[in-house]
C-alpha cells in the first residue's frame, strides 16, 4: 500500500513537491474542500520513530502557536504527518532581483522578531526554510520548519545531549559551544542567509564539518566587495555585527539588522 492509499485525516495526495532526508512533502487537499491546496508533510518509513514523531509534533505546536502572515500556518497533524499552508512557488534562493531578496529578508525578520517576542527561537533559519510564492512580492515570504525550535522560557536547554541538530553553514557560535539559543542566534542565521541570497553562497564554506565549525568560531565573514556594488564595505560592517561571535554584540533585533543592511546597500558612500 502506497502513501496515496493511506489515511491522513481526510487529506488526499495530489503530487509530490519536495523531498528531504526525513520526509516527503506533497500537494494535497481535504476531501471536503478539493479546491484548497495544502502541503502534506509525511515522514519516511525509516523516520517514523518516537523521536521523529516528537519533532514533527514540536514543529506543529510551535508554528501553530504563532499567528503571523510570514509564518507557515498549521492545519492538522497525525502521528507521522502534518498538514500546513501550501506555498505555490519555491525557496527564497530562486528570487531573481535584489529588491525581492531584501523584501523577503525584511518580512522574515519581522516574523522572527514576532516569534522572539512570543518566547520562541526558530533555530534553523536558512534559505531552504524560507518559501516564496510565484507571485512574490504580492504574496508574502513564509518561514517554515519549526521542528528544532526552542521555547526560551524552558528551564533546561534541550541540547539533545552532545549532538544538537544544526545546519552548519548557518549555525551561530554559541550553539556550537553547547550554549542555549536566543533571539540573537536566529539573527546570526538570518545574516548567513542574507549573505547567501546576496552572493549565491553562505559566508563560510569548507571541505569538512570541522573546518566549517572553526570558521564560525574564529573567522570574520569574508568581504562582499565586488558582489553588491560600491557600498560593499558598509554591507560588510553590517554583516560583521549581525554575525558577531558574542550574541550581545549583535543588533537588538532581526528587523534592525535587515533595515541596516538595506540602508547600506541603497546608500552610496559619501
Amino acid at each position: 500500500m502506497g502513501e496515496a492509499d493511506s489515511d491522513f485525516g481526510g487529506y488526499l495526495i495530489n503530487r509530490e513537491v519536495g523531498r528531504g532526508g526525513s520526509a516527503i512533502v506533497y500537494q494535497a487537499h481535504h476531501h471536503n474542500d478539493p479546491t484548497v491546496p495544502v502541503a502534506l508533510k509525511i515522514l519516511n518509513q525509516t523516520h517514523r520513530t518516537p523521536a521523529w514523531q516528537a519533532r514533527l509534533g514540536r514543529e506543529f505546536d510551535f508554528a501553530g502557536a504563532l499567528h503571523h502572515p510570514n509564518i507557515v500556518r498549521m492545519y492538522r497533524h497525525g502521528p507521522f504527518w502534518l498538514a500546513m499552508q501550501f506555498i505555490d512557488g519555491g525557496r527564497s534562493a530562486r528570487l531573481g532581483t535584489l529588491a525581492n531578496r531584501l523584501a523577503a529578508l525584511t518580512q522574515i525578520a519581522d516574523a522572527l522578531d514576532y516569534a522572539h517576542q512570543a518566547g520562541i527561537v526558530h533555530c534553523d533559519v536558512k534559505p531552504a526554510n524560507i518559501l516564496v510564492a510565484d507571485d512574490f512580492p504580492h504574496s508574502p515570504a513564509v518561514l517554515t520548519d519549526f521542528g528544532t525550535a526552542h521555547a526560551v522560557v524552558e528551564d533546561v536547554w534541550r541540547r539533545r545531549q552532545h549532538n544538537p541538530e544544526v545546519s552548519l553553514p548557518y549555525t551561530a557560535p554559541e550553539i556550537l559551544l553547547g550554549k542555549a539559543p536566543s533571539a540573537a542566534t536566529d539573527e546570526y542565521a538570518l545574516a548567513c542567509t542574507a549573505v547567501e541570497l546576496l552572493t549565491g553562497a553562505p559566508p563560510f564554506t569548507a571541505d569538512n564539518a570541522a573546518e566549517l565549525v572553526d570558521a564560525h568560531l574564529r573567522q570574520l565573514p569574508p568581504p562582499l566587495t565586488g558582489m553588491v556594488g560600491s557600498t560593499a564595505r558598509a554591507v560588510d560592517l553590517v554583516v560583521e555585527r549581525a554575525m558577531a561571535k558574542y550574541p550581545a554584540r549583535r543588533y537588538e533585533s532581526c528587523t534592525e539588522f535587515v533595515d541596516e543592511l538595506s540602508r547600506a546597500i541603497a546608500d552610496p558612500p559619501g
